[in-house]
């Protein structure tokens, strides 16, 4: 079938969509668009059989909804309205939550309903729920609606005629910030936790702190560290631990707000944003093992690190979490010092990543872009990227598995691929490519992604620089094992994949023969030659004034418009 996906952006659950549809066997056109974006005539233009909208701020114009049947896919349950469908979930600490699938019409979120899916809604932040547990619910309603329109037999059915218990949503409001402030001398860490989740990645939370405006972004509970309610107690790896009423919350990114006139600020490491500002507050490191969910058990206090090493037997597990996926030059050497750490254990089985929600997505645009010399920083931040990888390419001691609780891009894809074996979960989305950003790559993709998938795929990916699923990741040669189970049951599912891998007895054979493997490889080219050769591209899309990068950079991480679909995606679907 010919499906066309309008959206207002190329986002997470758009890319899943997209890919899904097309291992599925549809033509499957995209659209990016505004308000004033010609939709009628985009539509035409495609002649598709049927509009799908994953991710749309806008209303369908009636011209489109009432030539072409229009799918929205909605973030909320049966009778849910508005734009804050996630945030209110969030919010209000809701146990489940839904994705209701429904014909455009002249009312936002109104139309006749083709399909819903019900999630449950765990204690994370809005995003990470969003590319998770909201998505695979999205996907399932979106797959049983193309069905059921394909069928042509099935009548979608109208809102009004769901009883209330079928209908649990409202019509609820934007969630504005005046409804999200915070009341640090009464607040408890329960409520200020969720009021920082429901806005993690958009909007954050405006608030006042040290003398200026900021709008905070993510929030850990601690349950041990305390002090005067709302002040600063403790820096930990670049977040900030500031007091509530009962405990303390940790918040790992700040924002300032936008100036008249102004570039849209970034998004930044908490002490990284505060710079000169942050009053002398000590460093206080992780305890062992650190766990920043509900209490496992009784008296275990809660508290918050972005990397994490534990063992369990013959496997060590080396889990890390950043915002975003993105990985700044300071994440990368803490992650390679907690790596080589690992590696000094006596494991024959090591576990990298292993978490929900984001892989990597590799080098963190956001800090480059607001360091003083962002050629400079780009090029320390590719170096520690590579020194990460290299040392897993170089582990001939014990095998590697990279396991991807969530997606992964550009060098953070290729991060994965130098490892063993590669797990996803099954709703993973790959992105192993970086021209969109105008670089070359480095990560030893030269050496691995030909490795895994042929030279000849390896070219069709970067060109093409489109998401495919862990399916195809799977048929290509990316991936060796896909996990179906949901995202709260991944670590636990890596975990005793890897401990029945620890004990089998083709373990140590296969160690032997990767070492023997490396040595061969290396004689025949050894990995200095690949990383030179990368680098000297990558040193010219950083440093060479007529090279797209840092505009193609400034572009995104400042959430400039774009100017219509871009070219790959226009000619990615085939259906026009």
């Amino acid at each position: 079938m010919r499906i066309l996906l309008i959206a207002g952006a190329f986002n997470s659950l758009t890319q899943r969509v997209f890919a899904e549809l097309t291992d599925g066997g549809h033509q499957v056109g995209v659209e990016l668009v505004t308000r004033e974006t010609p939709l009628l005539e985009a539509v035409r233009r495609h002649a598709p059989d049927l509009v799908v909208a994953p991710m749309l701020k806008t209303a369908v114009p009636r011209e489109v909804w009432s030539a072409y049947t229009c799918l929205i896919v909605h973030p909320g349950p049966v009778g849910d309205r508005g734009p804050s469908s996630v945030d209110w979930a969030v919010h209000l600490g809701v146990d489940r939550w839904g994705v209701t699938v429904l014909q455009a019409n002249d009312e936002m979120d109104a139309g006749d309903v083709w399909a819903t899916a019900e999630c449950p809604v765990p204690e994370v932040g809005k995003s990470d729920l969003y590319r998770n547990e909201i998505a695979d619910a999205a996907l399932a309603a979106v797959h049983s609606a193309v069905d059921r329109f394909a069928s042509g037999a099935y009548r979608p059915r109208p809102q009004r005629s769901f009883t209330a218990a079928e209908k649990p949503g409202r019509v609820r409001p934007p969630l504005r910030q005046d409804a999200r402030r915070i009341a640090w001398r009464t607040d408890p860490t329960a409520t200020v936790v969720r009021t920082l989740r429901a806005a993690d990645s958009q909007p954050g939370v405006r608030d006042e702190l040290l003398g200026g405006t900021w709008f905070l972004h993510g929030g850990h509970p601690e349950d041990t560290l305390t002090g005067e309610p709302g002040a600063l107690l403790a820096t930990r790896c670049g977040a900030i631990c500031r007091a509530t009423a009962d405990g303390a919350v940790w918040i790992p990114e700040l924002r300032p707000p936008r100036t008249p006139g102004g570039p849209a600020p970034v998004k930044l490491p908490a002490t990284l944003a505060l710079g000169d500002r942050l009053p002398p507050l000590p460093e206080i490191p992780a305890p062992p093992e650190p766990w920043d969910g509900p209490p496992a058990q009784p008296g275990r206090p809660r508290t918050w690190a972005d990397i994490r090493y534990r063992e369990d037997g013959a496997v060590g597990f080396l889990r890390f979490s950043f915002p975003g996926g993105a990985m700044s030059t300071d994440h990368c050497h803490r992650l390679l010092a907690a790596y080589r750490h690992a590696c000094t254990r006596p494991t024959s089985v090591l576990v990298l990543g292993g978490c929900r929600d984001f892989f990597s997505n590799g080098i963190h645009l956001n800090v480059i872009e607001a360091a003083p010399d962002p050629a400079e920083e780009s090029w320390a931040n590719i170096n520690a990227m590579d020194d990460l990888v290299h040392a897993v390419l170089t582990t001939t001691d014990r095998l590697v598995v990279a396991a991807l609780g969530g997606n992964a891009a550009a060098g953070g894809a290729m991060l994965a691929l130098a490892a063993d074996e590669v797990w996803c979960r099954s709703a993973v989305v790959l992105n192993p490519h970086y021209r969109l950003m105008g670089l070359y790559g480095s990560e030893y993709w030269t050496y691995t992604l030909p490795g895994r998938a042929g030279p000849e795929a390896a070219a069709r990916l970067m060109d093409r620089a489109l998401p495919v699923t862990a399916a195809t990741g799977q048929r290509l040669g990316l991936v060796d094992r896909i996990i179906d189970c949901a995202p709260r049951e991944f670590a636990a599912e890596t975990a005793r994949l890897a401990a029945r891998l620890a004990s089998a007895p083709a373990c140590q054979p296969r160690i032997a023969a990767k070492k023997a493997n490396r040595e061969r490889d290396e004689a025949r080219r050894p990995l200095a030659a690949y990383r030179s050769h990368e680098l000297a591209r990558m040193h010219s899309n950083f440093f060479d004034p007529d090279q797209p990068y840092h505009a193609l950079r400034r572009a995104f991480v400042r959430k400039e418009p774009a100017a219509g679909t871009p070219a790959h995606l226009a000619a990615a679907g085939g259906i026009g």
